[in-house]
Formats: C-alpha cells, sequence, structure tokens
C-alpha cells in the first residue's frame, strides 16, 4: 500500500466525512417521519447517529475488523423498520405498539448476534456463503439503494413527479464525478467523490437554492425508545429477529468482498470480533431509537473508487463525524447540502457494488444448474423490490415484512437454493 501524504490523508479523511454523512442522514429523517416523531426528536435522532456512527466506526477499525470499512445503520434493517411502521394499520396496530415491538426485537437479535458471533457463527456462515449467495446479495443490495438515489436525483422524493432541471443536473454532476475517477491521475482520481460532492453542492446553491435544508438547533440528548415502550407483539418481535439474524450477511459480504481490495484473508478472529460489536451497537440501537448496524457493503465500492485503504483517514471522518453530532452548529451546516447531491455522490459510489458482485462469479461455468442456482433468486429479489407494497396486505402478518422484502427474499433464495446444490452433490457422491 503506498504512502499519501499529510495533507492527502485529512482530504481523504474529509471524505470519509462526507460518505459516512450522506449515508446516515437520510435514514433518521425517513424512520422518524413514518413513526411520526415530532421535529426536534428527528433532529435529536440525527445528531445521535452521526455521534453513535462514528463511534462505531472507531471500534470497528481498532479492536473489531480492524479495516477501513465504515460500519453504519443497515439498509436491510431500515428497509424492514420502514415496511413495519407503513403496515401497522394493515395489521391493526397503532405505531407506538410497532415501535416497541420493533426495540425489543432489535435488542434480542443483537444480543444474539453478538453471543453467536463470540461462540463462532462467522465459521459457519462463511461456508453457506458461497460466491453465488455473494453475488445475489450484493446486486440486489446495490439496486435497492441505487434505487433510492436515483429517485433522489430526478425529485421524486419530494413528489410524484421527474423534476427534468433537477435530473439534468445530477446526471451531469454524476457523469463530472465518474469523468474525474476515469480519467484524473493520482491523487485527484482518489479524491473523486469529494471533488464531486463539493462542486455540486456550490452549483446546486445557485441553481436550486428551494432545496436548501435548514435543521432545528439543538443539543443532543439520549430518548429511550422514541418509537415506543418496549412491547410484544409477538408477529413483529419474531420478524425482527430473523430479519437481524439475516443482517448479519452483511458482515460476511463485506469482510469477503474486502479480501481483494486488501489482498488478505479475513481471520476467524475478525469474523468473532466484528459480530460482537455489530451485535452490541445493534442492542444499544434499539434503546435510543436508532436503524441497527452492519459494516456497508457500499465501503467496497468506495475504497474501489477512492484507492486509498489506509485507516489513518478513516478514523479522521469517524472522528470528525462525531465532532459534527456534538456540535450543534456544525450539525446545522452540513445538513444544508442539497439532497439531490449527496444522492448523486452515492449513486456514483455503489455503482462500484456491480464490479464487486460480478467478481464473485467470475470463472464460473454457466450450466443449467448454475444458471437456475443465480438468476432464480437474483430475478425474484428485483421482481419483489418492483411490486408496490399494498399488493402483499392479503398475506398473513407475521411473514409479510420479509415476503414483502425483496433482498431478504432473495438472500433467502439464494441460500436455499445452495443447500438444495450441496445435498445433491452429496446424495451423487454416495451413490
Amino acid at each position: 500500500m503506498k504512502r499519501i501524504t499529510a495533507s492527502v490523508t485529512v482530504l481523504a479523511g474529509f471524505q470519509w466525512l462526507f460518505f459516512m454523512f450522506a449515508n446516515t442522514v437520510v435514514i433518521p429523517i425517513s424512520v422518524g417521519g413514518a413513526f411520526q416523531l415530532e421535529q426536534i426528536e428527528i433532529v435529536s435522532a440525527i445528531q445521535r447517529s452521526f455521534i453513535f456512527t462514528g463511534i462505531a466506526c472507531l471500534l470497528q477499525g481498532l479492536w473489531g475488523h480492524k479495516l477501513a470499512l465504515m460500519e453504519g445503520q443497515s439498509g436491510l434493517w431500515w428497509g424492514v423498520i420502514l415496511s413495519l411502521a407503513g403496515t401497522a394499520s394493515a395489521m391493526g396496530v397503532d405505531l407506538t405498539t410497532v415501535g416497541g415491538s420493533i426495540a425489543v426485537g432489535v435488542i434480542v437479535s443483537g444480543i444474539l448476534v453478538a453471543v453467536l458471533g463470540l461462540l463462532g457463527m462467522g465459521d459457519v456462515l462463511m461456508k453457506w456463503f458461497t460466491p453465488i449467495v455473494m453475488f445475489v446479495f450484493l446486486l440486489l443490495l446495490a439496486n435497492q439503494l441505487i434505487t433510492i438515489f436515483l429517485k433522489g436525483m430526478i425529485g421524486l422524493n419530494e413528489g410524484d413527479m421527474i423534476d427534468g432541471k433537477l435530473a439534468l443536473f445530477s446526471f451531469v454532476l454524476a457523469a463530472f464525478t465518474i469523468l474525474i475517477h476515469v480519467k484524473g491521475k493520482g491523487i485527484i482520481s482518489s479524491l473523486n467523490l469529494l471533488i464531486g460532492m463539493t462542486v455540486g453542492w456550490i452549483l446546486a446553491v445557485q441553481l436550486f437554492p428551494q432545496e436548501a435544508t435548514e435543521t432545528i438547533k439543538t443539543t443532543p440528548f439520549l430518548n429511550w425508545f422514541p418509537w415506543g415502550v418496549p412491547t410484544l407483539e409477538w408477529g413483529i418481535v419474531l420478524t425482527v429477529i430473523v430479519a437481524g439474524l439475516l443482517n448479519t450477511t452483511n458482515t460476511i459480504a463485506t469482510l469477503k468482498g474486502a479480501e481483494d481490495i486488501y489482498g488478505q484473508k479475513t481471520t476467524r478472529k475478525q469474523y468473532k470480533q466484528s459480530f460482537f460489536i455489530t451485535g452490541s451497537l445493534s442492542a444499544a440501537a434499539g434503546t435510543i431509537g436508532l436503524v441497527p448496524y452492519a459494516p456497508y457493503a457500499s465501503s467496497l465500492g468506495f475504497l474501489q473508487s477512492t484507492g486509498i485503504r489506509a485507516r489513518t483517514p478513516f478514523f479522521i471522518g469517524a472522528t470528525l463525524f462525531v465532532i459534527l453530532g456534538l456540535v450543534p452548529t456544525f450539525s446545522a451546516f452540513f445538513s444544508t447540502i442539497p439532497h439531490s447531491v449527496g444522492n448523486t455522490v452515492l449513486f456514483v459510489a455503489y455503482i462500484q457494488l456491480f464490479r464487486s458482485a460480478l467478481r464473485n462469479i467470475e470463472g464460473l461455468t454457466f450450466e443449467p444448474k448454475t444458471v437456475y442456482r443465480i438468476a432464480l433468486p437474483a430475478l425474484l429479489g428485483l421482481s419483489i423490490m418492483t411490486l408496490p407494497p399494498v399488493a402483499f396486505q392479503t398475506l398473513p402478518a407475521l411473514v409479510r415484512p420479509i415476503l414483502s422484502n425483496g433482498m431478504l427474499v432473495g438472500i433467502i433464495a439464494a441460500l436455499l437454493m445452495e443447500l438444495i446444490y450441496y445435498i445433491g452433490n452429496l446424495r451423487k457422491k454416495e451413490i
């Protein structure tokens, strides 16, 4: 790994800061809206998210897997929580009951992941996570998140119609950021996301003053169980626990994907420590109204885009993120970044996940069996993602949150296909 200068290290740290910020800020806003929380609580949740996420990254980088990989509020968890909140009325349950039951499930699943991780859960999961399962996971994750970013780029988050002017600006900015990465040399190429974010911010303020956002200035505080007091609605609790166990796919996929980038195998100790920290953080997140945590597979795309793998810039970015949450003035300033700019830069970063997905199936012979193992779970998951939420209202409430989530269904289908393939091979050997 080549050395980088002190000035470049600091700039790369700010690039990590922007990446963490853009990946985090929209989550507490959307979840707070789903649970109809007051604005002051949503802003406080944003600040808690900044502080907690910065600390989580430092813990993983120093004592967990010890790699420059963002530990943040999981996209899989985010989707499940929004889905449960959105179907509360259909289940005949009020939002505080849903929120309280989610909190219980999150705490239980977090403790389970922490304990099972220390007992060697990573060893078992690594055997299940074949290259095909990894491909399906990364493909569905990229599709799920890039869809969210695309909506922000073209103005669909603010209404039901595409904003042509905003869409044109976003795609020009995306092309500019990609061009810097592809054609830029040395550090210019490595800082493409930071450059794209800065230039886009300046231009967007001039072109779209209405996009500027305001943040209420307040001091961060702990509000225990803001989604609702702990409640035992068993269907919701069990669904959340299952989602928590499936969320371990983020750890396996991210650490296995990092092997190619860092050129070294992830050890059993790294898996154990990473699972323990992720589980502990998730259990704590359940008590203060934050989406549970996981290593971000999108960090792989970020590292591939920047080419800077050193931990020092990562630690700088994480420390600055904690400070951002602790100082309301800083939070207020950075929260004014236009959403279209953040979504555009993340769109560019997450495109690299497709490369990570394809690398997992390089060299495979595409026989009929192999095609089914890849295509069935991938296309099933993608198809479910396109269906409207109302289409699942006729399903039992116990399984609806899982079956309506294309990513969860795709991962489960991929694991089942690999199990069937493994059993079939065992029988052949016996014959």
